[in-house]
């Protein structure tokens, strides 16, 4: 009986320019385009053997604990990727994964856990083929596992959705390429877990409020714009114009939250307290310290390498008692998944 094992770690990322919304399966109603990360990260193996019974027998495994909540999301993935990896239907699956950093609080764990998902399983197929595994491909199928996942598997920066500046698509991602100016190669993102409990709204269901949202359409072309912008901004390392329009594109996310039927809010008061004072300490000092957020309360802290250590100071002095947990991930930009022998 051949079985077969494969082990990779993948990085979450975070979006500079948002998708939100989708149509068709799993299709980003605009562009985005994010940083890989380096230290928040899911750590996935998945164990395959020849079927035993009629049906595909999955076991998923959180954090070393079974986890039979999660497998309905697993089962409807495998459902939607049969056609791009045939070998699963014949295959029984031992799957165990675990993250960095709390789950379902808004650090894109489904794009770190399905990147990492996606590897695993097109590395088995490339062992019983014995064809080299196509990135592209890979991203497709982690795309149908969580939209944002498609972006993982790239270093520095990914691209995904169809977009006039970039030679992009709507059914993978593709890298940024060697055109990014160095000072963005080596950002940091420090990420201040303001909360870490699970989100009261998932992306998925916030994805599907966008489809009666009023402010739908002006936020799609704002995206398309704002993806044309940073283009050059990242070519010419302009980090000051970079960091205004992530400031934009994190605050426009969540009014369209607040905007939706029904409405929602994610962000939490220390998110607003972290908030403030990065903007009174970007007035003070003249330091380029920005923020962004993803679909959660938990504040992305965004800088260039050059003023890290006063960065981590003021983090420290100022922000981390906006931390329940005073849990901080140090993180920055990285060179996408890793195979573990």
């Amino acid at each position: 009986m051949t079985t077969y094992k494969a082990r990779y770690t993948c990085p979450s990322n975070i979006a500079i320019v948002k998708y939100w919304g989708k149509f068709g399966n799993q299709l980003p109603r605009n562009a985005s385009i994010s940083f890989t990360l380096t230290n928040a990260v899911s750590d996935t193996e998945v164990s395959y053997s020849p079927r035993k019974g009629e049906e595909n027998n999955i076991q998923f495994l959180f954090q070393g604990q079974e986890k039979p909540s999660f497998l309905p999301k697993i089962e409807n993935f495998f459902n939607n990727i049969k056609a791009y990896l045939p070998f699963i239907k014949e295959a029984d699956f031992v799957i165990s994964s675990d993250n960095s950093f709390p789950h379902s609080s808004g650090i894109a764990s489904s794009a770190s856990g399905m990147g990492a998902m996606a590897m695993c399983l097109c590395d088995i197929e490339s062992q019983i083929t014995g064809k080299p595994m196509d990135i592209q491909k890979v991203s497709t199928i982690a795309r149908l596992g969580s939209g944002s996942a498609c972006r993982s598997l790239y270093k520095h920066m990914a691209v995904w959705g169809k977009h006039d500046a970039y030679p992009s698509s709507n059914d993978y991602a593709v890298e940024f390429g060697d055109q990014l100016h160095s000072v963005f190669e080596t950002y940091h993102d420090d990420i201040l877990i303001v909360s870490d409990k699970e989100k009261s709204v998932s992306s998925t269901a916030g994805h599907g409020l966008m489809d009666t949202n009023v402010y739908a359409s002006t936020r799609y072309q704002q995206a398309q714009d704002n993806m044309t912008k940073l283009k050059a901004i990242l070519i010419n390392g302009e980090v000051e114009d970079f960091g205004v329009l992530a400031e934009s594109e994190a605050m426009t996310l969540h009014a369209l939250m607040m905007c939706s039927s029904p409405s929602f809010i994610l962000i939490a008061p220390n998110t607003i307290e972290v908030i403030n004072a990065i903007r009174n300490f970007r007035a003070e000092t003249k330091l380029p310290v920005y923020f962004t957020l993803d679909a959660g309360p938990n504040v992305h802290i965004l800088y260039p390498h050059s003023i890290r250590d006063k960065v981590t100071d003021f983090i420290k002095s100022d922000l981390l008692c906006f931390s329940p947990q005073k849990l901080l991930i140090e993180d920055k930009v990285g060179n996408g998944p890793l195979r573990i022998q």
